[in-house]
């Protein structure tokens, strides 16, 4: 059986040779197709009066006036131009072309050719496996751990300039987070949580507020409706404090007297009791202490702000998936703690912890300030570098890796919106949330964006194909730019990596305007020279086809194209 099937010739081997031999002949077969074509016409044109007719219609161009040439080139400029503004709108929103997309999608099929294979594809293995890379385990959305408060600081922007510094797509986002960490099993539902699961999912915020109120009315203990408040109603960071503190004595009340409760009247239940109070309680308790840091961050008491979140991270160490520690991060900065920031990031930045913008440009601030004081590239050219300034190229040149769209908003070459609520780590809403909270720190560090500024393009000489391949983190996703202008509002131009460079129907589009509509300026102007010209080019065009007919001529036979001819 086995020697049968492997002389079989349907076997896949055979198939697939089969196939790659016919490919290969194809284009010989079709260049010799063209050649023989070509010969027929050039054997054939006494019969089919190809000389009369190039005379005919020599001579019904050269009646035409200058005008209908200048009409002729105005118009194919014009259609070309039109082509052009159509493509490149499409390009900046889309970021691919629109007639190499239909091309691709609807040509390529009919002519026989094979659909590329998805971004999987991308990465394949040597052996020739294909790699699996999750796009969706790439474009992760994470919850921005600085994330503003809706009422007290987004709804005043809107105030201000009349735009939405949120998208829906993101503010879905943090309804779900809230539904999920919040409420916990849906079969445990109290009536109050009931009607704050209902409110976060409305899309309207004064829906959602009018529903913490009825929460409220139905609990006065309902910690979710205050926190609610708090993040969307309150207009003032004070007033959001207020409410976070009620939030969290009704939060503790809740937990402890269910605690109590269980544990007397049921003993053998008690376990499910601590269970079901740490996933939804304990998470609320967590999630209204770390807004109360927030708050006391925001109104100056950050040495209060620091206390807490080293309590909440102590108390509840398993919960690091909340990046308290970048809260931590940013707070111990403002005190400027330095050696408090250094202990941080030794915890955190390790090599089997995932990274963030805030842990990669953190550690290169601090070893960029050791020398950025009297740092000068023309000494640093003459001199070389030396190791504490190699070492801080080193760290900006890999912060610069992991995140590359920081570096623009912290050298203030692209402005600065308010972060959104989530994030994608390595995208352009991570850079924003990043340089945000921590452009001032930054500043505040004598010649830090001085060093930044002169070191950190040097990063793409080390990554000269950064889709291909990393030099300490993976590959640079290439699904980041969709995600980011699904959390990012439309007025905010988002940064793309690598950038995209112009399509070929862009440019070719370009170039066809510009030719048509010189040469129609040129017609206009210069008729006369123009027919000349043209003629000259015709003429220089078609000599090596005539050249080609003489030699053809002069080696066959005259009697075998007499014959050629008859037939």
């Amino acid at each position: 059986m086995a020697d049968s099937s492997g002389s079989n010739p349907q076997s896949p081997g055979f198939t697939e040779k089969l196939k790659s031999w016919l490919c290969w002949s194809w284009t010989y077969i079709c260049a010799l197709w063209f050649a023989m074509v070509l010969t027929m016409v050039y054997v054939l044109r006494s019969p089919l009066k190809l000389q009369e007719t190039v005379n005919a219609a020599s001579v019904f161009l050269n009646t035409l006036t200058p005008k209908f040439y200048v009409a002729l080139t105005g118009t194919s400029s014009l259609i070309s131009g039109l082509i052009l503004i159509f493509e490149w709108w499409y390009f900046r929103k889309y970021g691919t072309s629109f007639i190499e997309q239909v091309s691709v999608s609807h040509l390529r099929p009919l002519l026989g050719g094979v659909e590329n294979s998805s971004s999987a594809g991308l990465f394949s293995s040597v052996n020739g496996d294909t790699e699996q890379r999750s796009n969706v385990a790439e474009c992760k959305v994470w919850r921005n751990p600085l994330n503003l408060f809706r009422g007290a600081e987004y709804s005043r922007y809107t105030w201000v300039t009349g735009k939405e510094p949120l998208t829906y797509y993101d503010m879905n986002l943090s309804a779900q987070d809230h539904q999920t960490f919040f409420l916990g099993d849906t079969q445990q539902l109290r009536p109050e949580d009931s009607v704050m699961q209902k409110a976060w999912r409305e899309r309207n915020p004064q829906a959602r507020i009018r529903a913490a109120y009825q929460a409220i009315e139905l609990n006065r203990e309902c910690a979710a409706a205050y926190v609610l408040l708090a993040e969307e109603e309150a207009t003032t960071i004070t007033e959001a404090e207020r409410l976070f503190k009620q939030a969290l004595k009704s939060g503790m009340e809740l937990s402890h007297c269910h605690t109590y409760v269980l544990s007397i009247q049921y003993l053998t239940l008690l376990l499910i009791t601590v269970a079901f109070t740490a996933g939804k309680d304990t998470n609320l308790v967590v999630y209204i202490k770390r807004r109360l840091a927030m708050c006391a961050r925001k109104l100056g008491r950050i040495k209060e702000a620091v206390k807490m979140m080293r309590d909440l991270m102590k108390e509840f160490p398993l919960l690091g998936m909340l990046n308290i520690h970048e809260n931590l991060l940013e707070a111990l900065l403002e005190l400027q703690a330095y050696a408090d920031v250094q202990a941080v990031l030794a915890k955190y930045d390790d090599i089997s912890l995932p990274k963030s913008a805030t842990i990669c440009y953190t550690s290169a601030l601090l070893k960029a300030r050791a020398v950025s004081d009297k740092f000068s590239p023309e000494a640093a050219s003459r001199r070389g570098l030396s190791t504490a300034e190699m070492n801080a190229v080193e760290a900006i040149h890999r912060a610069v890796e992991f995140n590359p769209h920081v570096p623009k908003y912290l050298l203030e070459m692209k402005s600065l919106i308010l972060p959104p609520e989530h994030i994608l780590k390595r995208g352009d809403s991570e850079a924003v949330a990043y340089a945000f909270f921590h452009l001032q720190h930054w500043k505040r560090a004598e010649g830090a964006l001085n060093l930044l500024h002169c070191t950190w393009e040097g990063t793409f000489r080390i990554i000269p194909y950064p889709l291909e391949k990393g030099h300490l983190f993976y590959p640079y996703p290439g699904c980041t730019e969709t995600a980011d202008r699904e959390l990012l509002p439309s007025f905010h131009e988002v940064s793309v990596y690598p950038k995209k460079e112009l399509p070929f129907f862009i440019l070719f589009t370009a170039g066809l305007c510009s030719f048509c509509a010189m040469l129609a300026m040129l017609t206009h102007q210069f008729p006369e020279l123009m027919g000349v010209f043209v003629k000259a080019f015709f003429s220089t065009l078609f000599a090596p086809l005539g050249f080609f007919a003489d030699k053809m001529e002069s080696f066959m036979p005259s009697c075998l194209w007499h014959q050629l001819a008859n037939v």
